[in-house]
């Protein structure tokens, strides 16, 4: 029986780069496993911790095409889109929709985090 999950891992290209932007904007820290050098988590945050894994010959996905699709994306519960998502740009996030901009009634915006993994500001 499976106790919990955890932790989501995310591949990129470099995961110290990676596990301090989550680790930055999660207000956690990023910690480098001492016998892995591919392999960075990040700790210190309310909820389900997150990894970076190095891999070779990362292929980011592209958003909203399909020629690399996205396997999993993240959304994050936040009081204040506005606010969060100017953290986030600065972290190094860009962004891909401002979709409550574009369509009435929707309360969400999908950015992609440095190594380009799509995620979601919600405003709950």
């Amino acid at each position: 029986m499976i106790r919990k999950l955890q932790a989501v891992v995310l591949d990129c290209a470099d995961a110290e780069r990676l596990a301090k932007f989550y680790a930055d904007f999660l207000g956690g820290r990023a910690v480098p496993d001492p016998e892995d050098a591919d392999w960075v988590e990040v700790n210190g945050f309310e909820g389900t911790p997150l990894a970076c894994q190095r891999v070779d010959g990362y292929q980011p996905p592209q958003w909203p095409g399909q020629e690399h699709p996205q396997q999993l994306h993240l959304d994050f519960d936040v009081d204040d889109l506005d606010g969060e998502e100017e953290r986030a740009l600065a972290l190094g996030a860009t962004v891909l929709g401002r979709t409550d901009q574009l369509r009435p009634g929707v309360n969400w915006r999908v950015y992609a985090d440095p190594a380009g993994h799509p995620f979601c500001l919600c405003l709950h």
